[in-house]
Formats: structure tokens, sequence, C-alpha cells
């Protein structure tokens, strides 16, 4: 039995809306496609979140 260790196909990138905590001690984020709030709050603080757009990997 053999392995290949080939290289990979690369992921294509696509810039995404996404939330970004705005505590400076905080670095939470999430996909606009995964939050279920208008406005959501960051999970990990609890502070409020602001609408940004990174080059992130697709996700289908």
């Amino acid at each position: 039995m053999s392995f290949s260790r080939g290289p990979k196909e690369p992921v294509p990138e696509v810039e995404t809306t996404i939330w970004a905590c705005t505590s400076d001690e905080c670095k939470g984020w999430m996909r606009e496609s995964f939050s279920f709030n208008q406005e959501p709050e960051c999970p990990l603080c609890k502070s409020t979140m602001t609408q940004e757009v990174r080059v992130l990997p697709e996700v289908k």
C-alpha cells in the first residue's frame, strides 16, 4: 500500500464578508454566512462586532 504525497490542488481564495470583534484584546471573527444574527456579538468575549472584507479560502 502506498500513499501519494504529490502536489495538492490549490484552494481558491475569494473576498469574503466577515464579522470581526471590536475589542483590541480579542482576535475573534466569523464568516457572515455562518452568523445567525443581524448584528452578532463576539462568541469569545461578548463584545460588539463590525463587518469587514477579507480574502479567505473558499468554503462551499
